[in-house]
């Protein structure tokens, strides 16, 4: 992003004022300058796309990586996909007022529960610059002004989002202050605004575990961590072989570099005809495997059956195939999130050995079985502690876009506030409102 040309308390302050205004603007007002957001996206595209190839161009000079260029890309489509996410979230109901509960108690007392907004939201976020319009559209609509501090990864796509979102929405009726772009900076940055205790009310960290690390360290402001993904899916005996290798492959291929991509795959000794077609699938895929013994053996057996993998050259023999394919898994692979395609296999007795692995290794985001057996995905949705458990769905979908959010700012793998997708009501909290007709306490 661009220098913050205001110190980092003063912009809080400022942001912090806004947030005052914001709490009671009306919805349709809030609903016209994400409109007018959206508008500005669109007409300003070009200007976007020149940025964000600056930052495609240092990233691929500095040898970020695949994952990570996937991520920092926007093009035509990406940016149509975050303008639908605006206009979406305009058309949501507003939380802001919304009755939770509500009761009249025995001494006539009436006392209600609403939604507020929290106030002053900051986001602090690594190479992905539609956080930048994410963020700050979600936290406009529930009622909070919003500080955005990006990586400088991502530093001229952040700036001119931030911009484009900044004057569209002062220029349509919202106070200036509610959406406040902070520099990339350093370290010493971070700490100083993790540290704004009077003006901000909660910093939401979109990144690695580095990131999430960092904040640990030095935050005094309550954080709410969207945390990275060791997903799993479980393939028990029931399940439907050609249906269950087509779900596996989508949770690893669609999108390999994000959280919500599968990085283990545990299957049930007695599925061993799943493992035959799964194999052959993710081989075609040219996924990499990290498998136990049991995989590795399934897959020579395969590679007997089949001949040589059609992704590799037709010289290298069957024994240089199968070791490239199937690497023998460390302990390690059962706890890396790999966001590249690659996959740790592992077999297991039961479906019981399988929610212990998930326990030791997952990381609470999106777990999935794949069964046919009611009673087995019951056990499953009992015994797994995720954000999100699927049963036969990939676990690409957890996202605030696919749940109906319109957008995310990230997915919690947290317990206390929100859990799963941050959305609009998870960027509220609540307060009672008690009337009386002159009570007084005996």
């Amino acid at each position: 992003m661009a220098t913050t040309t205001t110190s980092i308390p003063d912009l809080c302050a400022a942001a912090r004022r806004a947030a005052r205004r914001l709490a009671a603007v009306d919805t349709a007002v809030k609903d016209a300058a994400l409109l007018a957001i959206a508008d500005a996206l669109i007409a300003r595209t070009p200007e976007i796309l020149a940025a964000n190839e600056l930052d495609m161009a240092a990233g691929r000079e500095g040898e970020i990586g695949a994952a990570l260029l996937d991520r920092l890309a926007l093009d035509p489509a990406r940016i149509a996909a975050i303008v639908a996410g605006v206009r979406t979230i305009a058309a949501l109901p507003d939380p802001v007022g919304e009755l939770i509960e509500g009761r009249r108690l025995p001494n006539g007392l009436d006392v209600r529960k609403v939604r507020v907004p929290l106030g002053v939201v900051a986001v602090v976020y690594e190479a992905r610059p539609n956080v930048t319009i994410d963020a700050a559209a979600l936290c406009l609509k529930a009622g909070n002004s919003i500080v955005l501090r990006g990586s400088s990864i991502a530093a001229h796509s952040n700036a001119v989002l931030a911009t484009i979102a900044a004057e569209a929405a002062v220029a349509a009726g919202l106070p200036e202050g509610c959406v406040s772009p902070v520099a990339g900076g350093g370290r010493e940055e971070l700490a100083e605004l993790a540290t704004q205790n009077d003006t901000l009310d909660l910093i939401v960290p979109r990144g690695g575990e580095g990131l999430k690390a960092a904040l640990k360290e030095v935050a005094t402001v309550p954080v709410i961590y969207a945390a990275s993904g060791n997903c799993h899916i479980y393939v028990d005996e029931t399940a439907h072989t050609e249906e269950a290798a087509a779900v596996v492959v989508n949770a690893k291929t669609q999108r390999p570099g994000v959280c919500n991509a599968v990085e283990t795959l545990l299957w049930n000794r007695e599925a061993q005809q799943f493992m035959f077609d799964v194999l052959i699938a993710l081989a075609e895929a040219g996924v990499q495997l990290r498998g136990d013994e049991h995989t590795r053996a399934i897959a020579g057996r395969v590679a007997k059956e089949c001949g040589k993998w059609a992704i590799e050259p037709e010289d290298v023999t069957l024994a240089q195939t199968i070791a490239t394919f199937v690497q023998p898994a460390t302990e390690a692979d059962w706890d890396t999130e790999y966001l590249s395609p690659t996959l740790a296999v592992r077999m297991v007795e039961s479906i019981e050995e399988a929610i212990e692995h998930i326990a030791v290794h997952g990381s609470g985001h999106s777990e999935a079985i794949l069964t046919c057996d009611t009673a087995a995905a019951r056990t499953f949705q009992r015994g797994v502690d995720a954000a999100v458990v699927y049963v036969n769905a990939s676990t690409r979908f957890t996202d605030g876009g696919e749940f109906g959010m319109g957008a995310e700012i990230g997915n919690s793998t947290q317990k206390l506030h929100a859990r799963g997708p941050i959305g609009l009501r998870e960027l509220c909290t609540f307060k009672y409102l008690v009337e009386g007709d002159g009570h007084v306490r005996a």
